[in-house]
């Protein structure tokens, strides 16, 4: 998407549509209020009568405006006045955007960013514009035979502001939210895509990909034999029920110099039927978006790559599939994982850890600044937070502090959840050093500290994103997230964000 700022009158741009915003009570947004000027009344008119609402979320296009320039004028709803922060910001852009890009429209104005937004700065409302935008307009049809509906002929968006000096953070803003937004639908695409074509090998192609002519990226794929020597056998045992290899897959950025990096690592279950310890049938479609921590992670990469941020980032995939077979690990077996550990493996369906924890073993070679891991990990995350924040567990209280502010500002939240020795008691073993689960209690804890036995001397973080990866119903597919949490967090730590 092109990006251009103006402080223009909204009235007198010729462009193909114009979004205004007005709030309850009959208030008028900056951008409605000179539309209305010009147009002698028409908003408060169209208010008067009911034609057009102020509830948020809400929007209506108008063609034709007497004394306006652009053809179309969508009118949003922002709701109270008192009450219009950077989320219902988002949600009257993406409202706005859903029904311009209905029309004809290839050149759109928002004029939104001319609003008091609570915590939005120009860049801020600028990369939320193109965020919520790449969101809304995103359709996953890679697997659809037949023709395929259109896609949306928007290609250029205005971003309008109050004074000229706006116009450097507001055009960083914007290129930022692009780039985030091609790593969220990079990410989408992955988790959408079925098992039978996003294998492990699927990812590492993409990751490999990804590096083509970037000459600060770089990955490297390790197939089981690379695995083996290293002595991942927790690893290992999550895939020997399968004829798909495993793969672990390494991208390293270098935009920082000599720094340390950040190591992301990205749990890549492509799919997961839980092995001896079969998952129910219904439902179980669903254990394709198993990889959607890997997916977030590569999505990240590529965003921030684009982004060319003046930061080290590594990113490690543990990719492979969990399927019952002759071969399979079942419950009851031992395995060694690289850190030399043993763990019983109680339940073959906990298997995201036994393979994160050897992608944790392998990332203390890069000696990282922090390192966090993305997983979707554990039903008993989704009980409790549901599908509106991940949870957040972490070794360190700066890094969980750095998470924690950095979903609020990318409004892709995380919520955090304690560790302790009492958890830790719960995964004793009499025959290993640990075992792989925990009990009925507490679930998503007891598999963060499952984790922390292989973080020591690190500053760690963990993400269960296994709430809010993906949707389910009737707008089922993967979200996503979170990509736009990680990128913040990077923007920040290169002082990126003016």
């Amino acid at each position: 998407m092109e990006y251009f700022t103006t402080t223009s009158k909204p009235s007198r741009r010729a462009v193909d549509c114009v979004v205004i915003g007005i709030f309850e009570k009959g208030k008028l947004g900056a951008g409605a209020a000179d539309i209305d000027a010009a147009s002698k009344g028409e908003i408060r008119r169209l208010i008067k009568s009911g034609d057009i609402s102020p509830q948020l979320g809400r929007c209506i296009v108008l063609n034709g405006v007497a004394g306006v320039k652009a053809n179309r004028v969508a009118v949003a709803g922002l709701g109270k006045s008192g009450d219009f922060d950077v989320k219902a910001f988002r949600k009257a852009v993406a409202a706005a955007t859903h029904v311009v890009s209905q029309t004809r429209t290839k050149q759109m104005l928002n004029c939104l960013t001319l609003e008091s937004v609570a915590d939005g700065s120009p860049y801020y409302l600028a990369r939320h514009t193109a965020e919520t935008v790449g969101e809304t307009l995103y359709r996953f049809t890679k697997m659809k035979s037949g023709r395929k509906k259109a896609a949306s002929p928007l290609k250029k968006i205005g971003l309008a502001i109050a004074k000229r000096g706006d116009s450097g953070q507001s055009m960083k803003g914007a290129g930022h939210g692009d780039a985030i937004a091609a790593g969220v639908s990079l990410a989408r695409d992955l988790g959408n895509l079925p098992g039978n074509v996003c294998t492990p090998s699927f990812l590492a192609r993409t990751a490999k990909k990804l590096a083509q002519g970037n000459g600060q990226l770089t990955t490297r794929v390790l197939n089981e034999a690379e695995m083996k020597r290293l002595g991942m056998h927790s690893l290992l045992s999550v895939t020997s029920g399968t004829r798909e290899p495993a793969k672990l897959i390494v991208m390293q950025y270098k935009g920082g110099g000599s720094k340390k990096p950040v190591v992301l690592v990205g749990k890549g279950v492509t799919f997961d039927a839980g092995g001896i310890s079969l998952k129910p049938g219904p439902g179980m479609d669903e254990m394709k978006f198993d990889m959607c921590g890997a997916a977030g992670v590569i999505g990240t990469m590529a965003a921030i790559s684009k982004m060319k941020l003046p930061i080290n980032v590594n990113v490690v995939v543990p990719a492979v599939e969990n399927l019952p077979g002759g071969l399979a690990t079942k419950p009851g077996d031992i395995v060694k994982s690289m850190s030399g550990q043993t763990i019983e493996v109680l339940n073959t369906d906990a298997e995201g850890r036994l393979i994160l924890c050897d992608a944790l073993t392998y990332s203390r070679r890069f000696k990282p600044a922090a390192i966090i891991d993305v997983a979707t990990l554990t039903g008993a995350c989704v009980v409790a937070l549901g599908k509106h924040r991940s949870a957040l567990m972490s070794n360190d209280e700066d890094l969980g502090a750095e998470l924690v502010s950095a979903g609020n500002d990318s409004t892709d939240l995380v919520w955090p959840m304690p560790m302790g020795d009492e958890y830790v008691e719960q995964l004793k073993s009499n025959f290993a050093d640990m075992a792989n689960i925990g009990g009925p209690t507490g679930g998503a804890i007891t598999a963060a500290c499952f984790l922390g036995k292989f973080t020591d001397g690190m500053a760690w973080a963990h993400l269960d994103i296994a709430g809010t990866a993906w949707k389910s119903g009737a707008k089922k597919g993967a979200t996503g997230r979170p990509v736009a949490l990680l990128s913040q967090l990077l923007l920040a730590r290169s002082r990126s964000i003016p």
